[in-house]
């Protein structure tokens, strides 16, 4: 763990400001891993090592988490989308199999809109789509509470619809250090990626042009913002596409059970590049 946590604390930036890690053999296949909202490349510590024998494996924070600054005003899907392909051309990555999970997989999406030519396959984690007119409403209140009171107002239940009461239970050092990730955002920029989340997802949907790239789409049974629903919907609108849903868990099921998303992925993707 101690050589984990060293390794974040020296990070490369880009000539962007972005911050990244890059690990693995460049001569093999590239994955890039985008992680979510408030998070940053940290929730990606288990996976980094299994994915990286196999591909040389990229992430990097978002637009304004984490080492990563930015104003609120840059940040919007467009933008987002323009922080990777800024990445990939200065790693010269011309291509590469693109992991995002919740906003990220929103970020990929519009990624594949709009170069497509650099995409050979997506992999949407637990990643919302259109909503009902409810679920909208209560997805934009969070948003402007988080703008008006701050991140803290709504942390605790933030918590409890990411993750398992079992896991909250007996995992109490990981959820403070999430807590912890998500109150060290800069607020303005925390909130413009929220409302990038509340509202994001009416650009995805029916996306035009079509995205038409092998997609392995994942999400869990009791994801209240990312249901199975959606990732189905998702699916219906990308051609060689399949959907998974992992029982039980909620949003941040990724970071409760690691090996079992990273298997999938690693599957996935060598299939992909067989």
């Amino acid at each position: 763990m101690d050589g984990i946590i060293l390794l974040l604390l020296h990070m490369p930036l880009s000539s962007k400001k972005t911050a990244y890690t890059l690990n693995g053999d460049p001569n093999k296949p590239s994955v890039v891993l985008i992680h979510g909202i408030g998070l940053h490349r940290g929730i990606w510590q288990a996976y980094e090592p299994i994915l990286s024998e196999h591909f040389q494996v990229l992430s990097y924070d978002l637009l304004g988490h984490n080492k990563t600054q930015a104003d609120f005003t840059e940040i919007s899907l467009s933008s987002l989308a323009y922080q990777l392909k800024d990445l990939l051309d200065e790693l010269s990555i011309n291509e590469a199999a693109l992991i995002g999970f919740s906003l990220g997989g929103m970020i990929n999406r519009r990624f594949a809109m709009d170069f497509p030519d650099r995409v050979s396959a997506l992999g949407i984690l637990n990643s919302p789509h259109q909503r009902s007119d409810e679920e909208q409403k209560n997805v934009e209140a969070r948003a402007a509470k988080t703008m008006q009171e701050g991140i803290k107002s709504t942390l605790e239940t933030t918590i409890q619809r990411w993750f398992t009461t079992d896991f909250c239970t007996h995992n109490p050092h990981y959820i403070e250090q999430v807590k912890g990730w998500l109150l060290a955002n800069n607020l303005p920029a925390y909130a413009a990626a929220r409302q990038v989340l509340a509202t994001g997802v009416i650009e995805l949907t029916q996306p035009q042009p079509a995205i038409n790239k092998p997609t392995l789409i994942i999400t869990c049974e009791n994801d209240s913002g990312s249901t199975p629903a959606m990732s189905y919907a998702i699916a219906k609108e990308i051609k060689n596409s399949q959907v998974l849903i992992i029982p039980k868990l909620q949003h941040m099921g990724l970071c409760e059970q690691p090996t079992q998303f990273s298997e999938l992925l690693l599957t996935f993707l060598k299939e992909e590049y067989k």
